[in-house]
């Protein structure tokens, strides 16, 4: 019922002061004006002293209360008539319309307040005039509700509301308020056509009623957040009942603001233009996600193409002679590691692995450079069977300052098949290992390495090469330091001489490339490493 009597009142004071803000009226017209806005509030201190439920069941006198709340409303209707007639003489034909709609809002909560209380306090024959304690209320008394009215023009960027409000003057005092500031406004009376509506069209705001006929705002609240295509669009929750316990029920359910009916229009264009402007800065954070997200699939689609080019480049096993078996997993999708080996002439076989500093994309791309030159033997000058003159024409070549400073360490080595013996040099790698066979299936370790620094870094390094047999049996291991210079816990890492003793073991001298993988991620305790794995490992028939 206190939502009932209110919902004239805001009709009163709404269109009262737009009235003032639009200044048509004279200004000894706008004095009546203002007598009449003080009548509409005047109104509205007698419904929040009589009907609050404190209040409400205690009796008073019928008479005095009959007087009471029927004085500001004669104060009204009388302003207001002499208003229109003050117009109409004046040949002033734009205020008429709305002087006429606060007389008649007058009209219509006096009608309410008989309906309400006097009639029934006649017909239980309240004795002494007085308003019975125990009054049987009205609460039957029904209303026309307005036929929905259909959606307003067109919607802009700059923000489109909508309004869902089963009270019809309301919704046109709020949409000519709403429009006066710019925005594109729509009008519904019922939740099941706000629905409808915007599940067609795009809204930016939806202003819901929360007393309606049929669905009420909180069923109407609820079905928005439900929906995925509506529970990003911002409501705000109108309601002449200014109960706390009605204004934490819309915000747990997922409404952006609350405003009390009558609305001060300060308040309204602040929450209003707020609300938007956060729809408008969660609608761009959304944008920039997306496109963030579609760029990042871009992305990993074109790194996951070289990544596969990159492994495309890795030879193929060789079987014979001389049998080859090899694991490479980059620590990302590209790496810095690349590895190889090639038919130099009838007589020599070339392998080699490398490593750039770093990893990513130019550590990559600066491999594949590498690793195709080698296969190609496209060094002029450079005798590939020949490790120090390889590597010497490499670091001529690959100055790390015409590489965006970076430099690469590496591994090579010839295998001269009648001689059965291997030419190596390396220049800031770890060692390779050479398993030779001894007595009762012992192995002997040997460790192949030379001295001199990685290349790209010095520009007159000298490169020398080394020479080991290869009886056979023997099995060469080639491999970059990810393979043993891995975190264990937060603070240890393994150790190259670590790595070495362990081959005194006969089952670790006994795995295969991916088994040593698999190794290496459980003493990591994880499903990847920080660093490149790449072993090659070459057996000789």
């Amino acid at each position: 019922m206190r939502h009932e009597l209110r919902t004239p009142i805001n009709h009163i004071l709404g269109y009262c002061e737009m009235l003032m803000e639009e200044q048509q009226l004279p200004e000894r017209s706008l004095q009546d004006l203002q007598r009449i806005h003080t009548g509409g509030k005047e109104l509205q201190g007698l419904i929040a002293h009589y009907f609050e439920e404190d209040q409400f069941y205690k009796q008073r006198d019928l008479h005095q209360l009959y007087h009471e709340l029927r004085t500001p409303v004669n104060h009204i209707v009388g302003y207001c008539e002499l208003l229109i007639e003050q117009a109409e003489d004046a040949a002033m034909t734009g205020p008429v319309p709305d002087l006429r709609k606060i007389r008649d809002a007058a009209s219509n909560w006096l009608a309410l307040v008989e309906a309400y209380l006097i009639e029934p306090a006649i017909a239980a024959g309240s004795e002494g005039d007085l308003l019975p304690a125990n009054l049987a209320l009205n609460v039957g008394y029904t209303f026309k509700v307005p036929e929905p009215r259909s959606a307003q023009g067109p919607f802009k960027d700059e923000g489109a509301i909508l309004i869902v409000d089963d009270d019809e003057t309301s919704r046109e005092m709020l949409a000519r308020r709403l429009r006066r500031s710019g925005y594109v406004v729509s009008a519904v009376a019922s939740g099941l056509h706000a629905l409808s509506l915007a599940r067609r069209q795009e809204f930016d705001l939806v202003l819901l009623d929360m007393i309606m006929p049929g669905l009420d705002g909180f069923q109407v609240l609820a079905k928005f957040k439900a929906e995925p295509g509506l529970r990003e669009i911002p409501v705000v929750m109108l309601s002449a009942l200014d109960e706390e316990n009605g204004i934490a029920r819309c915000i747990e359910m997922g409404a952006e603001d609350y405003l009390s009916k009558p609305f001060n229009p300060v308040f309204l264009r602040a929450r209003v233009g707020a609300c938007l402007d956060k729809k408008r800065l969660r609608d761009r954070e959304r944008a920039t996600h997306e496109a963030l997200v579609k760029s990042q699939q871009h992305l990993a689609a074109e790194l996951a193409e070289a990544a596969a080019y990159v492994r495309s480049l890795l030879p193929p096993p060789l079987v014979g002679q001389v049998e080859t078996e090899w694991c490479f997993q980059p620590s990302e999708q590209l790496g810095g590691d690349a590895f190889g080996y090639h038919i130099i002439d009838a007589e020599h076989l070339a392998v080699y692995l490398l490593d750039v500093c770093g990893h990513g994309v130019g550590a990559a791309l600066l491999s594949v450079s590498v690793l195709n030159t080698i296969r190609s033997e496209n060094l002029p000058g450079v005798d590939f069977r020949r490790p120090e003159s390889v590597l010497a024409g490499l670091n001529r070549v690959f100055r790390m300052q015409h590489q965006n400073n970076l430099f690469f360490s590496i591994w090579y080595g010839v295998f001269d098949v009648p001689r059965r013996e291997l030419h190596f040099a390396s220049g800031g790698h770890p060692p390779a290992l050479l398993l030779v066979p001894g007595l009762n299936s012992e192995f002997m370790t040997q460790c192949l390495r030379t001295d001199a620094p990685a290349v790209g870094c010095l520009e007159e390094t000298q490169y020398a090469a080394v020479v080991a047999a290869v009886p056979p049996g023997s099995r060469l291991l080639v491999f970059s330091d990810g393979v043993f210079e891995i975190f264990q816990g937060t603070d240890r890492v393994g150790t190259w001489m670590e790595f070495v003793a362990e081959f005194q073991q006969v089952e670790v001298r006994k795995l295969r490339p991916a088994e040593r993988l698999k190794r290496a991620l459980q003493l990591r305790g994880a499903a990847a490493l920080e660093d490149d794995f790449s072993f090659l490992e070459l057996r000789f028939a």
